[in-house]
């Protein structure tokens, strides 16, 4: 009995000290399959398309495909909620933008709490949004813009690809500020809400610069401006709203990745060492330039701190827009 119980304390010792060991070594044989890399966004949109590079990179350099699944609706929420309730193992991950920090306080209601249930992982880029009109809107500025809304209150309305999307966000923004009453139609996706203002089906639209340039440029939309603090380098000529007549005004789409809490410390710190080393590649960063996208870098800590100052900065702009989910 004694010599069994001394056994089994033995082996019992050894079990615990086993178990760090085991999970360095699963983080040093990570990725040894599939990653699946949930985007809660439409296909076509910059999430998507964002994510497909750095999947494609992630693939290349572990030599484990980091396979993309679209699981758009419900302002993101449903693909997220897929995420936090995954196993915590490093092979589930989320591409996830400005639109869950702002669900945070305008989605109150959801089945996760973004910061409970997700871990930080690693940021990817910003970049600055677009602001548009169809061709058949009488304004060629966002002065002639405002003028229209506030004649006609109610009957101007402005695209978007869900409730807390950064499109959204930066229409009610937009509202707040210039005291005008535009209608806010949601769509499932980006491309959808895209479709709609190039077909004259809504008026309006903030959209990511890196997607709907090419549609202005090809006039199937009005760009009369951009919404980031300085004008975008790919539409010199187009003053930022700040500029054109509302003060102060900013609205951007920034992109990151997270998984479910749980994931392994090393896991997530190996993903985020070579995140780094992706987005900061000389091709990667040159094509992103020429698309209006720009590199965000830093650690887990940081990434971390950035998402909760950013939940609270849109629960003050949720609280002064008076923005619902709708």
């Amino acid at each position: 009995m004694f010599h069994f119980a001394k056994t089994g304390l033995l082996l019992a010792g050894l079990a615990v000290l086993s178990v760090p060991a085991t999970t360095s070594a699963n983080a040093q044989d990570y990725p040894s399959r599939n990653v699946r890399v949930i985007v809660p966004f439409g296909a076509g949109g910059p999430a998507d398309v964002f994510a497909r590079v750095v999947a494609q990179h992630l693939s290349e350099s572990f030599k484990q495909p980091f396979v993309i699944e679209n699981r758009p609706g419900a302002g993101a929420v449903i693909g997220t909620d897929a995420v936090a309730k995954a196993t915590p193992d490093g092979y589930t991950l989320l591409m996830m933008s400005n639109t869950h920090t702002t669900n945070e306080s305008l989605v109150p209601n959801k089945p996760y709490a973004l910061m409970r249930d997700l871990i930080a992982v690693a940021p990817i880029n910003y970049s600055d949004l677009l602001m548009v009109v169809h061709p058949s809107v009488p304004a060629k500025d966002v002065k002639e813009f405002i003028e229209l809304a506030k004649k006609d209150p109610g009957k101007l309305n402005y695209a978007s690809s869900g409730p807390g999307t950064p499109y959204h966000m930066a229409g009610e923004l937009f509202k707040a500020m210039t005291g005008t009453d535009i209608v806010h139609v949601p769509h499932k996706a980006s491309g959808d809400a895209r479709n709609s203002v190039i077909g004259g089906h809504v008026q309006m639209m903030f959209d990511a610069v890196t997607t709907m340039s090419e549609n202005a440029k090809a006039g199937q939309v009005r760009a009369i401006a951009t919404t980031g603090l300085k004008r975008s380098e790919l539409t010199p000529d187009l003053p930022t709203v700040a500029e054109a007549g509302v003060p102060g005004y900013e609205a951007t789409i920034w992109l990151g990745i997270m998984a479910p809490t749980g994931t392994p410390k090393p896991i997530v710190d190996k993903l985020n060492a070579e995140i780094g080393k992706i987005i900061n590649r000389p091709d990667v960063k040159s094509a992103w330039a020429k698309q209006g996208a720009v590199p965000m870098t830093m650690t887990v800590a940081e990434f971390d701190a950035y998402l909760r100052q950013d939940i609270d900065k849109w629960a003050k702009v949720v609280k002064a827009s008076g923005a619902k989910v709708n």
